[in-house]
């Protein structure tokens, strides 16, 4: 049987929460991503990342359920290239809050905020604490690269992980929704691998605009992509994450 919540029926959603299915919500931002890639990049790797897990889950007989992507997140820093949408944080908050309170009218008790969206990061933290307080339902969040850790290391030739339109989101892309890419702009997909100035650590947050610190768009470097790699990151995303997922001390 399917997990896809949009696939099921009613009475087979009360079925998953009966069976305390854990509910995962990917999470994304829809955004200019470079010259060579359309602008539903993190929604296509969000849930790209998010079947991965369930169908490991799933595999493993474990109750898993998937929503829809919710699409849009904060992008404020990507507004000046155009093509991008972007919410207030109460905005964000208000419709996962909406998504996460339906879940638990619906009878399930699990709840995981799986983001794509280098934007959102801090934000699905800060929202995953409330709806557990105030909805009564277990809720976690994450960021699917940092879940990883260093394990897309070994996958990649110019950098360690996800930076932005870059090696990794452009191999995820070629392997989930290759209609994305723009080949002959793929020359052009490069920049700077930080977007930090000089001397700003890494855990001084401080946000400024891309367009600041990269004319192209891009942080890192498309060029190496290749569809091959973006199966082995959603191999790795999927394992990695479904084990952890998969413990019950996070839910007890």
């Amino acid at each position: 049987m399917t997990y896809e919540w949009m696939k099921l029926t009613a009475a087979e959603l009360r079925d998953k929460a009966a069976a305390n299915a854990l509910v995962i919500i990917p999470v994304a931002s829809l955004e200019q991503h470079g010259p060579h890639l359309g602008t539903g990049v993190d929604i296509v790797c969000a849930t790209g990342v998010a079947d991965a897990v369930a169908g490991r889950m799933a595999a493993a007989g474990q109750p898993v359920v998937v929503t829809p992507c919710a699409w849009a997140g904060l992008a404020e820093h990507h507004m000046s290239f155009g093509g991008t949408v972007s919410l207030e944080f109460d905005e964000f908050r208000a419709v996962l809050r909406g998504i996460v309170r339906s879940a638990a009218r619906c009878g399930f008790k699990r709840v995981f905020l799986l983001n794509g969206h280098g934007g959102n990061a801090e934000a699905v933290g800060v929202c995953a604490m409330e709806f557990q307080r105030d909805l009564g339902v277990r809720v976690g969040a994450g960021t699917y690269w940092q879940l990883v850790e260093d394990a897309f290391a070994p996958v990649l030739e110019k950098q360690s992980g996800v930076m932005h339109a870059c090696e990794a989101e452009t191999s995820l892309v070629m392997a989930l929704a290759p209609e994305l890419l723009r080949p002959q702009r793929l020359a052009e997909a490069h920049g700077p691998f930080s977007t930090r100035v000089e001397g700003q650590p890494s855990a001084l947050l401080m946000r400024r605009s891309f367009k600041e610190v990269s004319p192209s768009g891009v942080i890192g470097d498309a060029r190496p992509a290749t569809a091959e790699k973006g199966e082995k990151l959603l191999a790795i995303a999927g394992e990695r994450i479904a084990a952890m997922l998969a413990n019950p001390r996070l839910w007890g």
